[in-house]
């Protein structure tokens, strides 16, 4: 090829040379535009999403699927926008860091090792610190953030507040979804959804074939729009609202039909606008659809890279401003990332982000996260400047990992500190 190349523009030395500097430059071009790569792996075989929830995949075929969510149900584009916001590389690495977890010491490579990590990204002062990417994961990957889109759906409720959209976190969500009325949802408001205190019946658990959460995935894999909704207008009160905190999959898909109805465009659109573009994500993002042209799964389904995910914790850590605009109320980031008085007891959990534990003098002292199952986070500390976004690929939906999270953000926070 590059003979072929200098035969044909001998004699004009002008050209061989401009050609020569273009195929010298080719690769590091393409490796700097990940939005217009070609899509990998998209022969991978690939998992049911009922063998995703059940636990039930081999390591190679659940890493496939992980990547590939959006062959799992129909999905709607998140578009990114004409502007990136930029990520240098900082000049101060991150090279590793030592601690001790569950009485033991381990390292940056034990944490990678042993709790599966897919990717890895830590941006300290605005700047890249660590960036990895490991089990056949790239710069291009779009990878699955399970009930990390709780708290981008929540924080589109945040803008819609800002938008006038919804008048006031205080309102009955039956204003907004006059379907809910003389469900167990009427006389829920905005904040109460929020917090996940309905007080509306819901069992989790992903690996029981019984549960609520296993019956909303039956309905979801059905696709027939609406019939989530129709699924949580049926379920019980079994507390008065705002009485009793209980993690719900099911409340974030009220929440996410809750953003469409009052805005008048889907979750995508809304996203898109108001974040997405916005901020500047480098790629597209897709959002799982409970049929081919339905509403968003409110509470799972959104796949991004790895980078786009840590420019929405920069989002947040910036209090929901982009270039000198509020797109999030004032002061909603600090409120939403708090613990949350229910029915007498302090919960730690905020509006669908959740406050890492804190004590005094801690490294963590106002730290939160965004996440979800198999390993998933976004965690956000204000006080150090610092977001750290995790893929992982763990065997099953819930446990306890190898290496405690928490430690390692702990760590990585003291070392940068």
């Amino acid at each position: 090829m590059l003979g072929a190349t200098i035969s044909c523009l001998k004699g004009n030395r002008t050209r061989l040379w401009s050609a020569l500097i273009l195929i010298t430059l080719a690769p590091f071009a393409a490796a700097q535009d990940p939005a217009s790569a070609p899509a990998s792996h998209t022969s991978e075989q690939i998992g049911t999403v009922q063998q995703v929830y059940d636990g039930k995949l081999l390591p190679d075929v659940q890493v496939n699927t992980f990547r590939h969510i959006d062959r799992l149900f129909p999905s709607r584009t998140v578009a990114h926008g004409a502007k990136v916001y930029p990520l240098a590389v900082s000049d101060k690495p991150l090279r590793d860091v030592v601690f001790d977890s569950a009485g033991k010491q381990v390292d940056l490579f034990d944490y990678i090792s042993l709790n599966r990590v897919s990717g890895l990204l830590v941006i300290k002062n605005g700047k890249i610190a660590y960036e990895n990417y490991e089990l056949g994961n790239t710069p291009e990957t779009r990878w699955m953030s399970m009930s990390i889109a709780k708290s981008i759906t929540a924080s589109l409720i945040a803008a819609a507040i800002k938008d006038g959209y919804i008048k006031s976190i205080d309102d009955p969500i039956t204003r907004y979804l006059p379907k809910l009325n003389g469900s167990a949802y009427e006389g829920v408001t905005v904040r109460q959804l929020l917090q996940m205190a309905s007080g509306v019946q819901w069992k989790e658990t992903y690996t029981d074939p019984n549960s609520d959460r296993r019956h909303m995935l039956q309905v979801q894999s059905a696709q027939q729009d609406g019939a989530v909704l129709d699924l949580m207008a049926k379920l019980p009160r079994v507390a008065a609202p705002g009485t009793r905190w209980n993690y719900s999959t099911g409340e974030t898909q009220v929440a996410g039909a809750l953003v469409s109805a009052a805005v008048g465009k889907s979750e995508s659109a809304y996203l898109s606008e108001k974040i997405w573009a916005k901020f500047g994500m480098e790629s597209d993002a897709t959002w799982w659809l409970e049929s081919a042209n339905g509403g968003e799964i409110g509470g799972s389904g959104i796949a991004a890279t790895l980078r786009d995910y840590g420019r929405f914790g920069l989002f947040l850590l910036e209090d929901g401003m982009v270039d000198g605009e509020r797109v999030l109320p004032e002061g909603w980031v600090k409120e939403a990332s708090s613990p949350q008085t229910i029915g007498g007891q302090q919960v730690d959990y905020g509006y669908m982000l959740w406050p890492v534990p804190r004590s005094a003098g801690s490294i963590h002292a106002s730290a939160f996260e965004a996440r979800g199952i198999f390993g998933q986070h976004i965690y956000m500390n204000p006080a150090q400047k610092l977001v750290i976004v995790v893929w992982s690929a763990r065997s099953k939906p819930s446990g306890t990992p190898p290496v405690a999270d928490h430690d390692f953000f702990a760590a990585v926070a003291r070392t940068l500190q």
